[in-house]
């Protein structure tokens, strides 16, 4: 396995640039003749980067773009505009084999580990797959040998290469796809809710494993999740996302002492805590209403209408300094390493 320590980063050290990545669906009328009439803004202007060796957490609300981010940096889905830095190359502007080849360095553990297994395949020729697709292997003996050494590398046992997916249960078959995604000796990670459908005691060793082998193999991960008390416990710095846009970007210890973000603070005061004098002394922050359809964001900042703090500000006003031309917040980095989209802080 390749140090990433030793990969080329771009000019600002970081393994992965994001830069105003946009991703639109069109939403098409008619049966014959199509039209187009609307766009799902699934993600719209996000910038954030990944240091070398560092997880970098993604929470929020289901449709706020999480995934659409992941599979976008990956160029699983192609982006609408913006830029993908990896290694100092954008992929946004790759095709081809050079895509494929920059794919190498950088693989996705999917969200449900039953459907992103092939249920034709056996788990040796899942795991084993990539190795042919980019040329890893020589032999069959050396195909064999590095099939049963990933299996043992996740937990697994190297005779269950002959198994089928519906042989092995949900934690299994999560380890085969962290395996399929060691295969290729990535650099980057990302892993999509990687525990959301597993058994709390399942999520505990599956962490654990990305843990060892982030430590491993240096590699460096992307962190998708719903579960703010996994999140914590796995990232260094953490992104909060709402329909579409970054809230708040900070450290780990920062953001869960310091959340600065209305949404943030709504989020994080609905985690429950294991103190129970705490738990029935501190104050919730219920949110009002519904989240607004990506569809038809709201203008100005896209959580005014559920926010306990909006002003006549935050409806699309434009505030010189704080917002953009359109009167959406800028993040603005408030204090080091923590980066707010909101005008009020």
């Amino acid at each position: 396995m390749e140090d990433t320590a030793k990969m080329p980063l771009n000019e600002t050290g970081n393994l992965v640039d994001v830069k105003n990545l946009v991703k639109y669906f069109p939403v098409r009328k008619g049966i014959v003749i199509q039209r187009h009439v609307a766009d799902v803004k699934a993600v719209d202007d996000v910038s954030f980067f990944i240091r070398p060796g560092e997880t970098l957490g993604m929470v929020g609300e289901s449709g706020c773009g999480k995934t659409t981010v992941a599979r976008t940096m990956l160029q699983l889905y192609r982006p609408t505009s913006g830029t993908v830095e990896f290694q100092g190359q954008d992929l946004a502007t790759l095709k081809g084999r050079a895509l494929r080849d920059a794919r190498r360095e950088m693989q996705m553990i999917f969200q449900d580990p039953y459907g992103s297994l092939n249920p034709r395949m056996n788990c040796g020729n899942i795991i084993g797959e990539p190795l042919i697709v980019h040329k890893l292997t020589r032999s069959r003996n050396e195909y064999r040998d590095q099939v049963a050494e990933l299996l043992t590398t996740v937990g697994l046992a190297p005779y269950m290469a002959s198994r089928f997916p519906h042989e092995f249960s949900g934690g299994q078959r999560q380890r085969i796809g962290v395996a399929r995604a060691l295969a290729v000796r990535p650099s980057f990670i990302a892993c999509d809710e990687p525990v959301s459908a597993l058994d709390v005691s399942i999520q505990a060793q599956l962490i654990n494993l990305l843990e060892e082998l982030q430590a491993q193999f240096q590699l460096t991960y992307l962190f998708v999740a719903h579960d703010l008390s996994v999140v914590r416990h796995i990232s260094d710095r953490i992104v909060v996302m709402y329909l579409g846009k970054i809230a708040e970007i900070a450290t780990r210890d920062e953001l869960y002492a310091n959340p600065l973000h209305p949404y943030t603070q709504a989020l994080l005061s609905a985690v429950p805590i294991p103190d129970p004098v705490i738990e029935a002394t501190r104050s919730r922050i219920l949110l009002t209403g519904d989240v607004p359809s990506p569809l038809r964001p709201p203008p100005g900042c896209v959580f005014n209408p559920r926010c306990q703090s909006v002003g006549d500000d935050c409806a699309g006003t434009h505030t010189e300094g704080l917002t953009n031309e359109a009167g959406v917040p800028d993040l603005r980095e408030v204090s080091p390493d923590h980066w707010v989209s909101c005008i009020k802080v």
